[in-house]
């Protein structure tokens, strides 16, 4: 068998040390399609099929590099001809095909389906420009095209095409695929569907185009801007586009395998992962009856055939149409739709569990939930809520469909190729076998005591922490003291996850250090986060961050004391630097709003310290860790549940009543803040603390500004304990392994293989 330098060579046509950067990179995609291609395995029994809006992906080429034990041997073999691995990492474009947590996740899933040697493939669409390319002007969020497809050769165009019917016109669905590989396992796919008409001229100002174009735009941008009619009709568009492509993909795959239909549910898996691909369960149903299932018993296949995921315990989160966009779209669907409303509410009375409501919206969870055999929340307290408050009245229909499948991650990349020193010292201490099996990272508590140990836990957090800020210097030209305790809250950017409450401490800190209360630790906070182009609130929590790091950066009786750091165009990438630096992981959401969380296991995997509140998987964090090693704070989800029942929290009086929260409140509006900030958008949010204050920043402020000085004190006067912590998290991270979660699917639900 040809070693890496002669596969390279014979690819190449030349010695590595000949060809330039960018021959070799493309060398290196074909020898990893090359060897994806030999680990593709046959499927027997059943298939899992996991459709998604989102796949976040991240680069590609250093994760399948390590998933085909590669990396080592080509890394050796090009330094040995003078070239870099870094450098060729660098060329690889990342695939634009995400937002935030749900496409991570969905991510995270194939990895490990592939890595556990299960028949799984992913299901959604090609953006052309993904969700978009994040900008700052004048300390404003500005979107620009992601045009990711340039410069990307993981895609493959097949010659396969589906006819899709969208407002009574055919469109071609072309099938494009990604191979996904496992570690030490088998290969299998990411099918995305594209439309080749779209036309990316079409795109005006930052991100604007013409939203009724649907043959130039379909496929264009992932969540486009549904502040109107034509975008709420586009998003509706793109669903079934996904679905209905997808729906005859399946079909023609398990009728391939000896499928009958009437059979489906031994071949096929359908992993409905949040409400956009919930119309998959009438488009399946219209194509069984097509192949002559009829309509009662296509129901029953698809219900023992399709699962539901629910991500999301926000109200605006469960997608609801109103019946007539529907009707425009797809009105061929509708008739379906009527038939399992009907159905839904012969099964009760209770109202509140139609499809169809007395407004004529049409509620996509619900017809997850009545027509799957399975709804999973994504963390012990999120499912909880869903069963005894949010989704009650479906678990009392139907008590056996509910389960809980706390998400996780994929210790291959966000482990072994973000944090190899980490990796490579933990294998020195306890063996290999984590990289499989991630349980046995508990081995490293022997090590608690070990205070040489520790000091080199310590060392490599240090080394990641230069490594950090060199490359912060170097890509956002901002300079961070790599000797500060760095806290880092890097999500999406929503009011529930309370950037806004780390702003306001930030405010506080800053007059505190100007009246000489000094911290125990200098502090550099980092935030990375993209807010949705119609989320207002959301791009002005930006704003507000940015303008204030610049306030604190100019006065120098604050500047070697506190820094804030606002990465631009946050993404997998970035993250996979911040992760491995972080001291101290903020997890601030409001109690019983944040369904998971995965950035959290993340930061714990890498070393941090979770300052969290009980909400999502930190409740499983704190499990898993001890109280004694994470920081916890804020309103119970119980206290914050009823608060909202009662209706009765103020935020004016929490703003008149607490000098310290109306003085922090007060500065946004502050000479300081208008030298650099809009008045407009720092007015309207002052405006939302102080009138509206949905998720309740104010009662949990003072609860996390006490936790937040806790933790720096810990980090500064006790650096054993403070240690000790960090390898306490990094020992109990294994529970939080997407393997773990996808056995789980597995056992519970899905049945593969």
């Amino acid at each position: 068998m040809m070693n890496v330098e002669q596969r390279l060579t014979g690819i190449l046509g030349k010695s590595i040390s000949e060809a330039d950067d960018r021959q070799l990179y493309s060398a290196l995609m074909q020898l990893v399609q090359d060897q994806a291609g030999e680990q593709i395995r046959p499927v027997s029994g059943r298939k899992l099929y996991y459709i998604s809006a989102e796949f976040l992906l991240g680069k590609l080429l250093s994760n399948n590099l390590i998933n085909l034990n590669l990396y080592d041997e080509v890394k050796e073999c090009l330094e040995k001809s003078g070239k870099s691995l870094a450098a060729l990492e660098e060329i690889d474009s990342e695939p634009s095909l995400g937002n935030g947590g749900l496409g991570r996740l969905a991510a995270c899933f194939l990895d490990s389906l592939a890595t556990l040697n299960l028949p799984g493939d992913g299901v959604g669409l090609l953006y052309h420009c993904g969700l978009f390319r994040q900008k700052f002007e004048n300390e404003l969020q500005h979107e620009k095209p992601d045009f990711w497809l340039d410069n990307n050769g993981w895609v493959k165009r097949t010659d396969k095409a589906y006819p899709v019917m969208l407002a009574g016109r055919q469109y071609a669905a072309r099938l494009c695929q990604i191979a996904v590989t496992g570690y030490n396992g088998r290969t299998n796919q990411l099918n995305l569907f594209d439309l080749e008409s779209v036309d990316e001229g079409i795109i005006g100002d930052g991100i604007s185009f013409p939203k009724d174009q649907i043959e130039k735009n379909l496929t264009l941008f992932l969540y486009p801007d549904d502040s109107d009619d034509a975008g709420r009709l586009l998003r509706l568009y793109q669903q079934y586009f996904m679905v209905s492509a997808g729906a005859q993909m399946i079909l023609e795959e398990c009728a391939a395998r000896g499928c009958n239909y009437h059979d489906l549910a031994d071949y096929a898996a359908i992993q409905i992962n949040d409400t956009h691909p919930s119309m998959i369960i009438p488009e399946l149903i219209r194509l069984l009856g097509e192949k002559g299932v009829g309509f009662d018993e296509a129901v029953e296949i698809v219900t023992n055939t399709c699962a539901y995921t629910n991500h999301t315990i926000l109200s605006e989160a469960l997608e609801k149409w109103p019946a007539g966009s529907l009707y425009r779209v797809v009105p061929h669907l509708m008739p379906i739709i009527d038939r399992l409303n009907q159905i839904a509410r012969s099964r009760s009375s209770d109202a509140s569990t139609a499809i169809i409501d007395g407004n004529g919206t049409v509620h996509m969870a619900h017809m997850d939930i009545h027509f799957t055999h399975s709804t999973n929340g994504v963390a012990y307290l999120h499912t909880e809520i869903l069963k005894n408050s949010e989704l009650a009245n479906f678990n009392r229909l139907y008590p056996w469909k509910f389960n809980n499948k706390t998400n996780g991650v994929t210790f291959r990349r966000w482990l072994m190729a973000c944090n190899p020193m980490l990796t490579k010292e933990i294998e020195s201490r306890i063996g290999p076998g984590f990289k499989k099996d991630a349980d046995e990272l508990k081995n490293l508590l022997a090590l608690q005591e070990d205070e040489a140990a520790l000091q080199r836990f310590a060392d490599i957090k240090a080394a990641n922490k230069r490594a950090l800020a060199k490359w912060m210097l170097e890509t956002q030209g901002i300079e961070i003291n790599p000797d500060a305790m760095f806290a880092i809250q890097a999500k999406r950017l929503h009011e529930y996850k309370r950037q806004q409450m780390n702003l306001l401490f930030l405010i506080h800190q800053y007059f505190e250090i100007k009246a000489g209360h000094l911290p125990p630790v200098p502090l550099v906070s980092i935030f990375g986060a993209k807010a949705a182009p119609a989320y207002t609130i959301a791009k002005d929590i930006i704003h507000a961050l940015r303008v204030l790091s610049r306030v604190v950066a100019e006065d120098p009786a604050v500047s070697p004391w506190m820094q804030i750091a606002f990465v631009e165009n946050y993404n997998v990438s970035a993250a996979e630097k911040m992760f491995p630096a972080c001291d101290l992981s903020e997890q601030i959401s409001l109690a019983s709003k944040e369904a998971s969380g995965t950035g959290n296991m993340k930061f714990m995997l890498n070393g941090a310290v979770t300052l969290g509140t009980m909400d999502g998987a930190n409740v499983e964090i704190a499990q898993q860790v001890g109280g004694e090693n994470i920081y916890i704070f804020g309103q119970s989800s119980d206290q914050v549940i009823r608060r909202y029942a009662a209706g009765d929290y103020c935020a004016r009086e929490w703003y008149e009543g607490d000098p310290n929260i109306r003085r922090a409140i007060d500065f946004l509006l502050s000479d300081e803040m208008l030298r650099y900030g809009s008045r407009e958008n720092l007015e309207r949010l002052k405006n939302e603390l102080i009138y509206k204050d949905w998720f309740q920043t104010l009662p949990d402020f003072n609860a996390y500004t006490i936790r937040k000085l806790q933790a720096m004190t810990d980090y500064a006067v006790n650096p054993v304990k403070w240690r000790r912590m960090c390898l306490v998290n990094i020992a109990n991270a294994g529970f939080f392994s997407a393997d773990r979660t996808i056995a789980e699917y597995n056992r519970d639900i899905w049945q593969l293989g």
